[in-house]
């Protein structure tokens, strides 16, 4: 053997030695440490409870129920045009809205979304949905009762929609016409001077009373995703006044002979600094409203006191 293959010879036996070596420690080390399983997600606290009904789970419910108060409220809209430039679901998004700012202030259970009021007068527009005067009675019944059988004796109803102005007083007050262990409040907010001059202020259209400015700044404030204020000129919002000749008289096609577009007002000069302010005025009074509700020992004992005596009426103490 010459002397080059012999030094070849001896350098891979060396590397040989020092493989095995290698795999030797490798074999002998100890093996590593399990990585540890992920923490599971804490349990909501009081804090993070969901706002909304659909988004509790069935056990926080239990616990929603205690932290409210033993409160829910029921935002109510419809589907029905609003101008060429909002969405057909305007009065329940804002309304929602309202109460989603509230409770975050004083906690109560915001219903699942509602749309089932009246609406006929906009029949002739697309995207209404106007279910029978039968029917929304009934639903809005059931969903009281079926809200009360589930612990919640003190039920707010926010109304963001005008064609309930009539439908929602007159289903609170036929509350009285058999017993029942829960109470109805309608939210209606006192009127406020300072308010009202403010708004005023920040308004630039002299007529708003459907889709127009404030309307179109409350969703631009929180939904202007879904807001097209360019579009607010393309239909006419003024005031048709075909039954000006009438006089002292109501009848129920009052509406479309004023605004049949369904549209009342100018919605363009709309923007997100108005809205905010309405939105915020208005939550921040409900705010007050749901703090005197969970407060509110007499309209329970006096409706009670009611079914009592409506029950005997000759028997009544005229007091």
């Amino acid at each position: 053997m010459t002397a080059p293959e012999h030094a070849t010879r001896m350098s891979l036996l060396a590397l040989l030695v020092l493989s095995l070596a290698a795999a030797t420690a490798l074999a002998q080390a100890p093996a590593p440490a399990p990585a540890p399983p992920p923490a599971p997600a804490p349990a909501p606290t009081s804090g993070q409870m969901p706002l909304q009904w659909e988004e509790l789970t069935a056990l926080d419910f239990v616990k929603a129920v205690e932290r409210s108060g033993g409160t829910a409220v029921v935002p109510i809209g419809v589907l029905e045009k609003h101008g060429p430039h909002l969405p057909i679901g305007t009065d329940l998004i804002d309304a929602r809205e309202v109460a989603l700012r509230a409770v975050k202030k004083e906690y109560s259970i915001v219903y699942a979304p509602y749309y089932f009021s009246q609406i006929f007068e906009a029949k002739h527009q697309p995207g209404t949905v106007a279910y029978s005067a039968r029917l929304i009675w009934d639903v809005l019944q059931e969903t009281v009762d079926e809200i009360a059988r589930n612990g919640i004796k003190k039920i707010i109803i926010v109304n963001g929609h005008g064609g309930n102005n009539s439908f929602l007083p007159f289903f609170c007050q036929s509350q009285l016409a058999r017993r029942r262990d829960y109470v109805v409040y309608l939210f209606q907010p006192a009127d406020d001077p300072a308010f009202d001059a403010k708004v005023k202020s920040m308004m630039k259209t002299p007529v708003d009373m459907h889709a127009g400015e404030m309307e179109t700044s409350t969703m631009l404030a929180h939904r202007p995703d879904i807001v097209h204020p360019e579009r607010a000129k393309e239909q006419s919002g003024a005031d048709q006044a075909r039954l000006s000749g009438l006089k002292d008289a109501y009848t129920a096609i009052w509406w479309y002979a004023r605004f049949p577009n369904h549209y009342a007002g100018d919605g363009s000069p709309a923007n997100k600094e108005l809205g905010n302010f309405v939105l915020d005025h208005e939550a921040d009074q409900l705010v007050a409203m749901i703090r005197s509700v969970k407060a509110d020992t007499k309209a329970p004992e006096l409706q009670n006191r009611f079914f009592d005596e409506a029950e005997a009426p000759l028997k009544t103490p005229q007091r």
